[in-house]
């Protein structure tokens, strides 16, 4: 078996890893492994389609929104609120992803090249161990929604706040020029009035984009 000192030893002239594996424990490493990447295969397919949801969802509460003149420009906002429970849906099994990928990078950085005849550092069970002792996501929940955001969210944000603007712009009256400030009122909805409004919509944004530029630059693996 490659990676067990003995006659591939000799022809590999002493390259072969220190550690020997038994049969027991290469086939335990190795269904760990295969078990590791279809949990990985499986939250691939969940965090697609959690996404999906969130594009179907954006898509129809938009086109209700611009339909009719008379349908609220609220609509958007609510769009924003569903999309951040999307976000939070996806960047929490994103979190969960994660601990699978990074059992499976240690096993490929370690255990195969050990088997391959590649000299690794005797130590890393521990580190494997311990990952399987206590779970852990090796990012944390601000990073997991920043780097979603990154990856699929921001576009959507970008259009509904296109689409936001786009209603408010369709429900002024013909002939109305915009003119600061009365065109907050634009944003008016009940007795809450429009410039409290754009200021809760641009504070969220704001903080939306600290979010992914925090996360672009944690991410704890390589992409994928």
């Amino acid at each position: 078996m490659p990676g067990v000192k003995g006659a591939l030893g000799t022809a590999l002239d002493g390259a072969l890893t220190d550690l020997s594996y038994s049969t027991n424990t290469a086939n335990a490493l190795i269904h760990l492994y295969r078990a590791e990447v279809g949990k990985m295969t499986a939250y691939r397919q969940r965090l697609d389609m959690t996404t999906n949801w969130s594009v179907v969802t954006t898509a129809g509460l938009a086109s209700f929104a611009l339909g009719s003149p008379n349908n609220s420009h609220a609509t958007f906002l609510f769009a924003m609120f569903m999309n951040y429970f999307f976000l939070r849906l996806e960047a929490r099994r994103f979190r969960i992803y994660e601990i699978a990928h990074h059992r499976v990078r240690i096993m490929e950085r370690f255990f195969f090249p050990a088997m391959l005849g590649d000299r690794v550092d005797p130590g890393w069970h521990q580190l494997l161990l311990a990952e399987l002792s206590k779970p852990r996501s090796p990012m944390s929940r601000l990073d997991a929604l920043g780097w979603r955001l990154n990856r699929n969210y921001l576009w959507i944000y970008a259009g509904v706040l296109l689409g936001w603007f786009a209603k408010l712009d369709m429900d002024q009256p013909k002939g109305w020029v915009l003119e600061f400030p009365d065109a907050l009122s634009l944003a008016d909805i009940g007795s809450f009035p429009g410039w409290l409004v754009f200021l809760g919509v641009f504070v969220f944004y704001g903080f939306l984009i600290g979010l992914a530029i925090r996360a672009a630059r944690t991410y704890p693996l390589e992409e994928g």
